[in-house]
């Protein structure tokens, strides 16, 4: 069996048509769901991206591997197998089509070959899937039939900036991104971070549009049509690649894996276009399995699941030795329905550490968040929502809910303190880790003023 585990950047669950959203952003991973299994509740462990990859090649949640923050000097244990070393001890060709490694080398371990083209880039995050598949495709078209492979391909697109080729531009939006009648961009612009979305990538995307690269972008639906437009291109980008599949006869034998990192805030939460906060925007995230001989068509899963699961998941699809001290459990029979029933996590426990310093704990009731320190939007130290009434995590029930606040704070940190123990910390990694990205950003803006 063959394994391609295909990842797209900063997608978020509910901006898919397979999820429920309005708008047709994505019909290829729709035909994948429906020829597979489309799991409901997958949410990041850690955000954004190094703690969550770190997690998805080590099977341990971010208080065990300690890289909790993007960035920093954190790196996983040498000792530790990544997914791509597991697959390489049972002599598949393991390849790469990232530019991750250049970033921690614990991203490369395990491949024969990395395809890195950022390399061709000033800037990684501007490598399109056009640019991937170029590589990408030759190497399904060539590979050898005798030899399995585990192929990781990573694509940015959905990434800020949002800029989609231009065929792709007309999609999602008509209006006046930048009427003076609007108002709903404000919050951004008067927010430390405001001036430097004016600065950069808005001013291009008013130029390139024929506009005034000088005006104000008034309408934040605009920006959200430019994420969704880049949601679609990368669609298309796997539809070609599925279609290579289909064409050299590898598909029947070849189990494909989509998934994201971490999610994307349009303005939910008063968060503008990025990836900060532990609400729902961020954390849920898709995660699409297709297999023709081993997974029945339009399969849901709706079990909790987390990055952690996904090692070994893929060791007890492909029968590949499953590590020690690791935090996942394997997903596999739920996602076959050999074991519909059975339960990964009672609760999912997640964390960050780059925007700001915050754990969340997670039921199939409460969604409860605590704050080491105190965010930028002043935000309460705690919060929480109530899923069943109101799962787009609207409102704040903390002050009417003090008793299930207290509960929930003291299962939280009872687990913290378990995990850590186990892990061999001395305490919380949060609270031993600076913000990495915040204060250096800060900094940059305080020093233009």
């Amino acid at each position: 069996m063959n394994v391609l585990l295909i990842a797209i950047d900063t997608l978020r669950a509910d901006h898919l048509s397979c999820y429920g959203y309005r708008r047709p952003t994505s019909p290829t991973l729709d035909r994948l769901a429906k020829e597979g299994v489309r799991c409901s509740n997958f949410m990041a462990a850690g955000i954004p991206t190094h703690p969550s990859f770190t997690t998805l090649i080590s099977g341990q949640h971010p208080i065990r591997h300690g890289v909790v923050a993007h960035g920093g000097k954190a790196e996983l244990h040498h000792a530790t197998p990544t997914l791509a070393q597991l697959f390489l001890e049972k002599d598949y060709c393991t390849a790469a089509f990232d530019n991750l490694p250049h970033h921690k080398t614990q991203f490369g371990r395990g491949y024969e070959m990395i395809v890195d083209s950022s390399r061709r880039r000033a800037c990684g995050l501007m490598v399109s899937c056009d640019e991937i598949n170029t590589r990408l495709l030759p190497f399904l078209r060539t590979a050898n039939k005798d030899e399995p492979f585990f192929a990781f391909v990573h694509y940015w697109d959905p990434h800020t900036p949002y800029w989609a080729p231009p065929r792709y531009r007309s999609l999602f939006y008509n209006g006046n991104p930048c009427d003076p009648a609007l108002n709903g961009m404000e919050p951004l612009y008067t927010h430390p971070l405001g001036k430097q979305w004016c600065d950069t990538w808005f001013k291009r995307v008013l130029k390139d549009s024929g506009r005034d690269p000088n005006a104000l972008i008034t309408d934040p639906a605009f920006v959200e049509a430019l994420y969704d437009q880049e949601i679609r291109y990368t669609d298309d980008g796997v539809a070609d690649v599925l279609d290579t599949l289909d064409e050299t006869g590898l598909a029947e034998d070849t189990l494909v894996l989509i998934l994201a990192d971490h999610g994307e805030c349009m303005t939910e939460h008063g968060i503008y276009f990025d990836h900060h906060g532990l609400y729902d925007e961020n954390l849920h995230v898709p995660l699409i399995v297709r297999h023709p001989q081993l997974i029945k068509k339009g399969r849901s899963v709706d079990a909790l699941i987390q990055h952690q699961d996904i090692l070994p998941t893929l060791c007890e699809a492909a029968g590949l030795r499953v590590p020690e001290n690791i935090d996942g459990k394997s997903a596999w029979g739920l996602m076959t329905g050999q074991r519909e029933k059975e339960v990964l996590a009672e609760v999912l426990v997640s964390e960050e550490c780059t925007w700001q310093k915050k754990w969340s704990l997670r039921d199939n009731r409460w969604h409860f968040i605590l704050a080491r320190q105190e965010d930028w939007y002043r935000n309460p130290l705690r919060e929480l929502y109530d899923l069943s009434n109101d799962p787009g995590l609207t409102r704040n029930v903390a002050a009417e809910q003090p008793g299930m606040v207290r509960e929930l704070e003291h299962k939280l940190e009872a687990w913290i303190t378990e995990r850590c123990k186990a892990a061999g910390r001395t305490g919380d990694p949060l609270l031993e880790t600076d913000v990495s990205l915040i204060d250096s950003k800060l900094r940059k803006v305080k020093s233009k003023k």
